[in-house]
């Protein structure tokens, strides 16, 4: 996540998720419906990787009578998040750090959105466990990031950066974003990813969300 340190990547990424991630508008509204569905109008919500503010900023806009609690590890991306929230800040107590060092709420629902896929996967298994853990009984959770089959990680790789490209992304930004990620970031099966929310604790695991390489699903504490 080095590159979450860099200027030029924190000012970049805004732009990015729209044009590489397929439905990304979309996804984060279905994660707030998901939340509503059992979070009270006066919800705490845990958005865990909430560098950047995009997820913060549609939950606010939508959810007058939620408040959250932001936590990342990078201290530039939750500068951006600040400034993406503009005058919702009030409303969100950004963390700098991992979810072992966050507020222990217990909180009325959780999500982390594009993520996970940075974590490696001991330590992915002990993250859900920490998210578990914050969230009040039958809380609503929702997560979505890359998630892949193993013996087809070339080709929706490859996709990736085929959508990236059609979305306007130079291409041979594209291309290099395609090998950074295959080499770099520990992307796990579908079948992985829900048999972690499960052995975290969690329930009724679905998916709600499909877009080339990327997946999403919702879980109950």
């Amino acid at each position: 996540m080095d590159a979450f340190s860099d200027p030029q990547a924190v000012a970049r990424y805004a732009d990015n998720p729209p044009r590489m991630v397929p439905g990304y508008a979309d996804m984060l509204r279905m994660a707030m419906l998901l939340l509503a569905e059992r979070a009270p109008n006066d919800a705490q919500v845990l958005v865990l990787g909430a560098g950047g503010g995009l997820e913060l900023k549609v939950f606010a806009e939508n959810r007058p009578g939620w408040s959250f609690v932001g936590v990342d590890p990078s201290a530039a991306m939750l500068d951006l998040a600040r400034r993406t929230l503009g005058d919702l800040s009030g409303r969100a107590h950004l963390h700098e750090g991992l979810i072992g060092s966050a507020p222990r709420g217990p909180f009325d629902g959780a999500t982390c959105i594009l993520t996970m896929h940075f974590i490696e996967r001991q330590e992915r298994a002990r993250t859900l466990q920490e998210v578990r853990r914050r969230l009040k009984p039958g809380a609503p959770f929702v997560v979505a990031h890359f998630s892949i089959p193993q013996d087809e990680r070339d080709l929706w790789l490859s996709r990736y950066a085929a959508f990236a490209t059609a979305s306007g992304i130079d291409p041979s930004q594209a291309e290099s974003a395609k090998i950074g990620i295959g080499e770099r970031l520990p992307i796990l099966s579908p079948e992985d990813d829900e048999a972690l929310l499960r052995e975290a604790g969690f329930t009724d695991v679905s998916l709600f969300y499909a877009g080339f390489a990327f997946r999403g699903w919702a879980a109950w504490a």
